[in-house]
């Protein structure tokens, strides 16, 4: 306890560190404020129990509506959030690697990255174009016909209401976005996923306070020895995901000894980290969304036994059916997002090899067959968290609840953390503090 108060001791008396936690809570605040204000011309009184709130439970519109804080079931000016955003940037990522163009801008620099920053932006746009109208067309089906008082009240059509409001929709999320890029730039840890991880723990008092009146209101089941235990158990999972977040393998890489005049530059060992989870939550995303496909077409399926089997979220066969997609997703983005030739290219090019392993293709079929078997415990370890909810939830624990046992919450949480806690230990290590543990430094999801 003494240590935790020296460090924000240690924190508050650094002015650019403590300027930069303050502006960043504040850029939170605004976002938050906006997550309720309703767009406008529809009633947000008639909201409360429309059927739009039921489909935002679960499912993979239920993260949508994670993913931007609950601005998705309340029919809020940033109720697309982030997402367009993260969608764009995931398909640009990819064509990095199967168009030659987008892989040469990836090996540009800097200026490479700027040119596929704008490009992704301009395909926010376009995302927002196509989810935008969809959004408004959702909202006609789930809500009752009365709260759109701009086209019963006050005459306008529906095409340009619908218009209007995706112009705001596509506003909202372009001010989300350059609020993440001012946090990333002015405030501490990186905005975007600061974003995401708000609109998670914004949930988690309600999810929360559901699970208490469960165990404690009424006929309640279990009373306070289970939920003790819950919370215990919340614990240790949360310290796996941490594990599971940071494990890395480390290969050995030694630098060439050069000598120029009298002082003697590389001939030092220092050591690649490869992530054993190295896709982080997109496979969970990606089978989430894969998983919603038997759905759509189980109005072809006469017996129905296609759509009763895949709405199921605890049943046997939906778990290993996804459990399974994570772990061939898992290998397919890992495949995608590390690429061992470049590795192998980098490392030639500083000097750098790898003991007992020769240069070149050699060393990329070295990094290629590590990373192929460190992956495998770490696919297996995201699809155990990826359906860690749904065991939670047989065990008695509350849906809302039980979305904070594992899956993207989980992930999310744990990661940006890592990634913000380390950033602010940087700081307090560059000015000869001590840093936020005992022994060792902080990692976040790099590794480093």
């Amino acid at each position: 306890m003494k240590k935790f108060i020296q460090t924000i001791q240690n924190i508050w008396k650094i002015d650019e560190l403590r300027q930069r936690i303050g502006y960043t809570l504040l850029l939170i605040l605004v976002y938050r404020l906006g997550s309720f204000i309703v767009l406008p011309g529809i009633d947000a009184t008639l909201l409360a129990g429309s059927q739009l709130k039921q489909t935002t439970a679960d499912g993979l519109v239920g993260l949508l509506d994670m993913f931007s804080g609950g601005a998705f079931g309340n029919a809020s000016i940033f109720a697309l959030g982030v997402m367009p955003y993260i969608s764009a940037s995931i398909v640009i990522q990819l064509l990095g690697v199967f168009v030659p163009y987008f892989r040469k801008l990836q090996m540009e620099g800097e200026s490479g990255r700027r040119k596929m920053n704008q490009m992704t932006r301009f395909l926010t746009i376009l995302i927002i174009a196509i989810q935008g109208p969809a959004y408004m067309a959702a909202l006609h089906n789930q809500i009752p016909a009365e709260a759109f008082v701009a086209v019963n009240q006050l005459g306008w059509s529906s095409f340009f209401f619908n218009l209007t409001s995706t112009l705001i929709l596509l506003g909202g999320t372009m001010f989300v976005m350059w609020l993440g890029e001012r946090i990333t730039d002015r405030g501490i840890g990186n905005g975007i996923s600061i974003i995401i991880m708000v609109g998670i723990i914004a949930r988690l008092p309600f999810a929360l306070l559901a699970e208490i009146q469960s165990k404690f209101v009424g006929n309640g089941v279990g009373g306070p020895l289970i939920f003790v235990v819950e919370l215990v158990v919340l614990f240790f999972v949360f310290i796996a995901a941490i594990a599971i977040v940071q494990a890395v393998r480390k290969v050995p890489v030694q630098y060439a000894k050069r000598v120029i005049g009298n002082k003697q530059y590389g001939g030092v060992r220092q050591y690649l980290p490869l992530k054993i989870n190295a896709a982080g939550v997109m496979p969970i995303i990606f089978a989430q969304a894969l998983m919603l496909f038997p759905l759509i077409f189980s109005q072809f399926d006469s017996t129905r036994g296609l759509a009763a089997t895949f709405s199921n979220y605890t049943g046997v066969w939906y778990n290993v059916v996804f459990g399974l997609l994570v772990i061939a997703f898992t290998y397919f983005y890992t495949s995608v997002t590390v690429n061992p030739n470049m590795m192998s290219e980098e490392m030639k090019k500083n000097g750098g090899f790898i003991p007992g392993v020769k240069p070149g293709k050699a060393t990329a079929a070295f990094l290629d067959d590590i990373m192929s078997r460190v992956t495998l415990p770490g696919s297996i370890a995201l699809a155990i968290i990826a359906i860690l909810p749904a065991i939670a939830i047989l065990f008695g624990v509350n849906n809302r609840f039980a979305s904070f046992y594992g899956g993207t919450s989980l992930l999310i949480l744990v990661g940006v953390i890592l990634d913000t806690l380390q950033q602010i230990e940087s700081q307090l290590l560059m000015r000869h503090y001590d840093g936020l543990m005992k022994t060792g430094r902080l990692k976040g999801r790099s590794g480093m």
